[in-house]
């Protein structure tokens, strides 16, 4: 089995900063992929950056600039800096860990934390 936890949200400001942070526990043997995603009331679910383990990262186009994506390997942890915050990045907000073993890959979720972005 395994665990997501996800923390860091809150709320903020208009142009504001926050950070996210995401841990991996559990019947982990080779994380591929590491990742964020939102999900806003009445939207659907969207990446938001993802980062391989060779620490290549992608990015939504709405976030890039702003948002950075970093891993700690040894640890299975990952963070995300949020600078620049906009009324449009308010949603609750998902880690995700793609990992497998021998033949078999799984995609773990995090409990989600929400993010509020005030005037």
């Amino acid at each position: 089995q395994v665990q997501v936890v996800e923390s860091g949200g809150g709320l903020v400001h208009i142009g504001g900063s926050l950070r996210l942070s995401c841990a991996a526990s559990g019947s982990i043997f080779a994380i591929y992929e590491m990742g964020w995603y939102r999900h806003a009331p009445g939207m659907q679910r969207e990446l938001v950056a993802v980062i391989n383990s060779g620490g290549l990262a992608r990015y939504a186009d709405s976030v890039r600039g702003r948002f950075t994506i970093s891993r700690m390997n040894a640890k299975n942890m990952a963070t995300l800096q949020m600078d620049s915050l906009k009324h449009d990045d308010k949603a609750v907000y998902f880690c995700n860990v793609e990992h497998s073993m021998g033949e078999n890959e799984y995609s773990d979720w995090g409990q989600g934390t929400q993010i509020t972005v005030s005037s």
